[in-house]
């Protein structure tokens, strides 16, 4: 029995589940919002689903592979074998409990959900296709929407996604065994990342970039230990090389490669990986009848508290622009709903963090001393090596760096780069400084646990006031 088409109505429409959407629909119910949250795939979005979550996971399962793999020195002497499928189960188990845990968190708030496809007839109407065939269609009116539908992989022309020759990110995470070989299309975090994964867990990967370097926007120095690191792990990189077409050579790929004079080389793999960005997904979304004008690249602008130029719309997350990342996301919805509930509220953070999953992982925040110096301030860095730090050595990593940008008049800690394992993490201490306007005397009064990597931090401030005590100054 199909169910003929009903309208309801809701305070706030939220499009889209994932980290922006979800955290925008909690928070305006805590509000005392009536909230419903129109999602079409799965609660969570890209980033618990295909994403962040389920890469992070294949990251910590390569790296227990490969540290088995080459603990020689450690004493260790291993030959692990790598299961991908059994892997993936294991990943799929970290994915299913987050995901319904999002939707426990939503209905326990009051959101109410559906599963679905919205697209909007109007500047205050939205039409839902149910994801189930025999529960109809649905019109919800609302007064505000939050519109929160993400991102999906770019596509380059003649690489089409077909799940088996060319896959995305999405894709790579799915396999079920581990590809003898895997061309890598982009040396971006995704790509860089998921080479890390793929080598250490037994593939043989070349990675293509038409630029000259990997992880573009990230200082010199602190790219060049991660590309040095995968090159030792056997990583085969081409800088300089667009990638032409595709065509299947035996029961593999072979991809075409051209430099900026034309002059091509060949390349054969098993399967080939594009990972050359991602574009907001506005598909079928009904942005004309809302009214909201995306720009020219797509996507939707907006304001300090995450408003498009249409009065009670707001776009969060990737679909809103850079920073695309899953915690600028969430921010951004909180504001977007406490604005919505007539709360004071606004996107008036003073930097936000970003990391690298990589070996070693790179976490920043902030400006870099160039950054400093474009904005007038005169910037003093205090910068100390990895290798002088006792848990770092006990890791067995002694390559990477913490660096802090102060102002040197005021000591204000303006900004950090952070090449080393667990950097995901203790950048967050440089990005708390930051908010809270503290000084280079405040982290370095401020007693560290030892022997732990985040000693590294507080010697680092220590070293912008040259006072270093286990570095040179």
């Amino acid at each position: 029995m199909v169910v003929e088409d009903v309208t309801t109505d809701t305070e706030v429409l939220v499009v889209g589940g994932g980290p922006g959407g979800y955290v925008a629909a909690i928070r305006a119910a805590q509000h005392g919002r009536d909230v419903t949250l129109v999602e079409k795939d799965a609660y969570g979005g890209t980033c618990l689903n295909y994403g962040c979550i389920p890469s992070k996971a294949y990251v910590s399962a390569a790296d227990v592979a490969h540290r088995a793999a080459t603990g020689e020195a450690m004493g260790i002497h291993a030959d692990p074998a790598v299961d991908l499928a059994a892997m993936a189960d294991w990943k799929d188990g970290v994915v299913t409990r987050l995901t319904r845990g999002v939707e426990s968190l939503c209905k326990h708030a009051g959101v109410t959900l559906v599963d679905g496809e919205a697209t909007f007839t109007g500047e205050h109407t939205a039409r839902i296709v149910h994801a189930d065939d025999d529960a109809g269609t649905e019109t919800i009116e609302f007064e505000n929407a939050v519109l929160a539908t993400g991102s999906q992989p770019v596509e380059l022309p003649g690489f089409e996604f077909d799940a088996e020759n060319v896959l995305s990110s999405k894709h790579a995470l799915a396999l079920d065994a581990v590809p003898d070989s895997l061309l890598v299309v982009g040396a971006g975090y995704i790509g860089m990342e998921l080479s890390t994964v793929f080598q250490k867990l037994g593939s043989d990967v070349t990675v293509l970039e038409m630029l000259d370097a990997p992880l573009p926007g990230y200082e010199d120095d602190v790219t060049t230990i991660v590309h040095e690191r995968a090159e030792d792990l056997g990583v085969d990189f081409h800088f300089g090389l667009g990638a032409e077409e595709w065509r299947p050579a035996g029961e593999g790929v072979r991809v075409v490669a051209a430099d900026a004079d034309g002059n091509e080389e060949k390349f054969d793999a098993t399967k080939a990986l594009v990972a050359v960005g991602r574009t907001p997904y506005t598909e079928n979304l009904g942005l004309e009848e809302l009214g909201v004008e995306p720009d020219d690249d797509g996507f939707l602008a907006t304001d300090s508290v995450a408003r498009t130029n249409v009065e009670h719309v707001y776009a969060v997350g990737d679909v809103a622009g850079e920073p695309m990342l899953a915690h600028t996301a969430m921010r951004e919805g909180a504001v977007a709903a406490d604005v919505i509930a007539g709360e004071p509220s606004a996107l008036d953070h003073q930097a936000f963090p970003a990391a690298v999953f990589t070996d070693p992982e790179i976490g920043t925040v902030g400006m870099t001393a160039a950054d400093a110096e474009d904005a007038g301030f005169d910037p003093v860095v205090g910068q100390v090596p990895l290798r002088g730090n006792g848990r770092a050595l006990t890791l067995d990593e002694k390559e990477g760096f913490v660096r802090i940008v102060a102002d040197d008049e005021s000591g204000f800690i303006l900004g950090g780069q952070i090449v080393a394992p667990e950097a995901s993490e203790l950048i967050a201490e440089i990005g708390l400084a930051i908010e809270m306007g503290a000084t280079l005397e405040d982290v370095a009064g401020t007693i560290h646990t030892h022997p732990t990597l985040s000693e590294a931090v507080h010697e680092a401030a220590l070293a912008a006031r040259g006072e270093a005590i286990h570095a040179p100054n």
